[in-house]
C-alpha cells in the first residue's frame, strides 16, 4: 500500500513538473504545487456536477495544465489547498481561478497548434458554463464569455489560414 501511494504521488510529480515546463513555454510561471495539494484539489469536494477524476486529468498533458495554473491562481490569491478549498471559498475566487486556467490551457494548445482540442473545450464551456451552469456568478459571466469569443476568433482565424496557405513548391 505505501508503494503503491509513493508510485501514485512520484507520478503526479513527474505530471506537475511537465505541467509547469508548458506552462512556462507560453511565459506563465508556476510557482509551487506539490503533489500532495494536487492529489487533494482533485479528489476534494465540489459545488459541481464535474466528473472528471484524477486519472482523466494525469492522462491527458492539457487538463495537467489547467489544473495545475488553476491551482496556482487559488494560491496567488492566498487560498490554502485542501480538500475542501472549491467549496469553502467564494464562487468568484474559484470561477476566476477556473477562467484563468481555462485560459492558459486553450493559449497552450493554441502553442502546439492541437486545434482540435481548443474547439472540444470551446464546446464543452460553452455548454457546461455559459449556457448551463447555474452556479457561475453573475459577474464573471461576462469573462467567460470574452473567454469563449477570444479563442474561437483565434482557433478559426488559424485553421481558415492554413486551409487558404498554398502548398510550398
Amino acid at each position: 500500500m505505501i508503494f503503491l501511494v509513493w508510485f501514485m504521488f512520484s507520478e503526479i510529480e513527474s505530471k506537475i513538473k511537465a505541467a509547469k515546463n508548458g506552462l512556462r513555454s507560453i511565459g506563465y510561471v508556476v510557482k509551487e504545487v506539490s503533489a500532495r495539494e494536487f492529489y487533494n484539489f482533485m479528489t476534494g469536494e465540489i459545488f459541481s456536477e464535474d466528473t472528471t477524476t484524477l486519472d482523466d486529468v494525469l492522462g491527458n498533458e492539457y487538463l495537467m495544465i489547467h489544473e495545475v495554473a488553476e491551482i496556482n491562481e487559488l494560491k496567488k490569491m492566498g487560498r490554502t489547498i485542501n480538500k475542501r478549498v472549491i467549496v469553502d471559498s467564494p464562487k468568484t475566487v474559484i470561477y476566476d481561478a477556473h477562467l484563468t486556467a481555462l485560459e492558459k490551457e486553450l493559449e497552450y494548445a493554441l502553442h502546439k497548434k492541437d486545434y482540435a482540442w481548443v474547439k472540444i473545450r470551446l464546446r464543452q464551456h460553452k455548454e457546461s458554463v455559459l449556457e448551463d451552469d447555474p452556479n457561475l456568478p453573475e459577474e464573471m459571466r461576462p469573462r467567460a464569455e470574452a473567454i469563449f469569443e477570444k479563442f474561437l476568433k483565434a482557433v478559426q482565424q488559424r485553421t481558415r489560414k492554413r486551409l487558404y496557405e498554398r502548398p510550398k513548391s
